[in-house]
């Protein structure tokens, strides 16, 4: 107690270097800390946002870009994949669901997504959070952080989120129902039936007519008569409202991607080995994801190293303060020991003050680097979407007590220089 006693008063005597040092410990801890939350927290996020994506077919091109429009609807156009491969994959039977996907309209900031009524609910696998899937062209259903509520009325703007454009006159949406609160970015998407993406771009209706794939895309072909704002359709359509909906389509026109959920394991790799083509690309999302966390973790790396750098250059500047710091006490230490105080005695004051000073910056620095972290999640999520927990874990228990393990080594230095210093010649000073 009187060791303790004597340690916080002598801290209290030199405040100044001692909160010094404290931020600077605290602010190397942090960003170690910091760095590992948050890499951790994205690849979570990341991965629970691509759990119900087994299989990915799309046109030739970046796979990594068709899954991150297709999987985290990110805003960015895609070659379209042509109807009769869309076909063609709803009818194999080793298909349990295969879920087209239409992107290119928005409202309010949100993204309109075209697909089928089983991909709102996985296949029965998630069912609502309130209401029900839509069932009719004019029908839709948001996310759980939509501000929409049921009953509320939709006229999608032709663009993508922040780029504005044309607000569609042809088809509105009525809101029936929303989904289950996800964590990912389907979460703020409005999900629409497909035959309305197709509907408002003026695209032929797949159950009764040819489609027009001869050129554009859904994102930015408008074949409508801009003066009364009118979708052209033949004569023989049925009202909007009584359209059918889902397969079996004739010959639908073209979409962005599909997303597959194939009957088994080995019907999906069989699926995408067989649409991995120069005219197709199948895509696993988990393993672009790995691939994506190879560099992350590379990313992570590097910023470990600054961080243990970092942490280098304070345990140097730890060492040159203390010693400083003890040059100015060595006439107090001289008159403990011509007191009658062992040398075993000084050193563990010596070092019980400075790995006091460690144990608190590295304790701030642990609640600085968290707090860090939740609000670069927070940020993340309102930017993406992509919600990942945020967590303290062994492995960061593990990082503390290596940063005390070194700073007790470190702490030892001036200790030792305390040690080797004699009563006579601390007096004389």
């Amino acid at each position: 107690m009187i060791a303790l006693r004597f340690i916080l008063v002598d801290l209290r005597r030199h405040w100044i270097g001692s909160l010094a040092v404290v931020c600077l410990i605290a602010g190397a801890s942090a960003l170690g800390i910091a760095v590992d939350l948050q890499e951790r927290a994205l690849r979570i996020g990341s991965a629970r946002a691509a759990e119900r994506f087994d299989l990915v077919i799309g046109a030739p091109g970046s796979d990594t870009q068709l899954v991150l429009s297709s999987v985290f609807l990110q805003p960015s156009p895609l070659t379209l994949l042509p109807g009769s491969v869309l076909a063609r994959i709803s009818a194999d039977p080793r298909v349990a669901m295969a879920a087209p996907v239409g992107f290119g309209d928005s409202f309010n900031g949100m993204p309109v997504v075209g697909t089928i009524a089983a991909f709102v609910t996985d296949g029965g696998r998630a069912p609502l959070a309130e209401g029900r899937p839509f069932g009719t062209i004019t029908e839709a259903v948001v996310g759980a952080d939509s501000p929409l509520v049921l009953g509320d009325q939709v006229k999608p703007i032709h663009g993508l989120p922040g780029e504005g454009g044309q607000t569609h006159r042809e088809l509105s949406y009525a809101i029936v129902g929303r989904m289950a609160k996800t964590g990912t970015p389907w979460d703020r998407a409005i999900l629409v039936p497909i035959e309305g993406v197709w509907t408002i771009h003026g695209m032929s209706h797949p159950h009764e007519h040819h489609a027009d794939e001869s050129g554009g895309s859904a994102e930015h072909d408008h074949d409508h008569d801009e003066r009364s704002g009118a979708v052209s359709t033949e004569p023989n359509d049925p009202p909007i409202g009584d359209r059918h909906l889902g397969p079996p389509w004739t010959d639908p026109p073209g979409v962005p991607a599909v997303i597959v959920k194939a009957k088994t394991i080995a019907d999906a790799y069989r699926l995408r080995s067989e649409y991995r083509t120069e005219a197709t690309l199948a895509v696993f999302p988990a393993e672009v994801l790995t691939r994506l966390f190879a560099t992350l973790g590379d990313i992570r790396l590097i910023l470990g190293a600054i961080a243990f750098a970092t942490q280098g250059l304070v345990g140097g500047a730890i060492v040159l303060v203390s010693v400083v710091h003890l040059s100015q006490r060595r006439r107090q230490l001289a008159m403990l020991r011509a007191l009658g105080a062992p040398r075993t005695a000084i050193v563990a004051l010596v070092w019980a003050e400075l790995m006091l000073l460690v144990a608190t910056g590295v304790a701030l620095g642990v609640g600085l680097g968290f707090l860090g972290a939740k609000l670069f999640a927070i940020w993340l999520s309102g930017a993406s979407g992509i919600v990942g927990p945020v967590i303290l874990t062994g492995q960061d228990l593990a990082l503390v007590l290596s940063l005390l393990g070194i700073a007790a080594a470190i702490a030892l230095v001036p200790a030792l220089v305390a040690y080797r210093q004699t009563a006579a010649s601390g007096l004389r000073s």
